[in-house]
């Protein structure tokens, strides 16, 4: 069994934050240390200026099976994470997030993928809900954020039959952004976050939140809920040096503030 520390890694590329699910014995199952962990991780991702896009990935082929079902049948008390499911679910951080999917994300596993902004994923990777399967509801926000990425139909033939679907399919109906060649999962995801980082971090980092939270508005009230939130990137020093080096015709040097 991996250590509890250590279920789930982070390590820092430069601006990017890339955050690895760290139990290949269980298939990066989730226990409440793992969904403890990836909070911290998602805290960590928010709270540090210098990071401006977050990747995570599964260690050993998987990205993840989902909750640990074991651990669920011993019974007793979870965790009580802001966050959410698996650290992340109901309370994504505010800066943009890929998941770069290898194997299995299923359960959980593939709610914590629509959790996140973007989703790379192997030609080979396996997605789906099997909850129904064990009689078991996916309330980590699979069953209303699917729906909302791909047509109804298919989003409730997912869910109602459990079943799995390879990468390609997802990627055919917009659910998936890039496919990957096995194995290259997470090297094409950072190729993908380094698109992101010739923009203004302050911004990404409002588009993104406005986007998440628009999808709980109406229109009138999207014109006054993203101002908020756009006032941030607005009043940024990164504002302010992205005007300046347009006007003297060089690359902007971001700081994340």
């Amino acid at each position: 069994m991996s250590d509890p520390s250590q279920r789930v890694l982070t390590e820092r590329r430069g601006p990017i934050l890339v955050v690895t699910i760290n139990r290949p014995e269980a298939k990066n199952a989730f226990d409440d240390e793992s969904s403890i962990a990836m909070s911290a991780a998602m805290d960590l991702l928010d709270n540090e200026d210098e990071l401006f896009v977050g990747i995570i990935t599964g260690a050993g082929g998987n990205f993840s099976a989902g909750a640990d079902l074991k651990a669920v049948a011993k019974g007793g008390p979870r965790a009580k994470i802001a966050r959410g499911g698996f650290g992340i679910m109901k309370r994504p951080p505010r800066k943009p997030v890929i998941a770069a999917v290898e194997g299995y994300a299923v359960g959980g596993g593939f709610e914590m993928c629509l959790a996140c902004d973007l989703i790379v994923a192997a030609r080979d990777a396996k997605l789906g809900l099997p909850e129904v399967r064990h009689n078991v509801v996916a309330i980590g926000g699979g069953l209303f954020r699917l729906p909302r990425r791909m047509p109804y139909h298919l989003a409730m033939e997912l869910a109602l039959t459990g079943s799995f679907k390879e990468a390609a399919f997802f990627e055919r109906h917009g659910v998936v952004n890039r496919l990957a060649e096995p194995g290259k999962a997470l090297e094409e995801a950072i190729k993908l976050a380094e698109t992101l980082l010739v923009n203004g971090p302050t911004a990404l980092a409002a588009s993104k939140e406005i986007v998440f939270q628009s999808l709980n508005w109406q229109d009138e009230e999207g014109w006054a809920k993203q101002m908020p939130i756009a006032q941030r990137a607005l009043d940024s020093e990164d504002r302010r040096e992205g005007l300046k080096a347009f006007a003297e015709k060089r690359k902007p040097v971001w700081k994340g503030r």
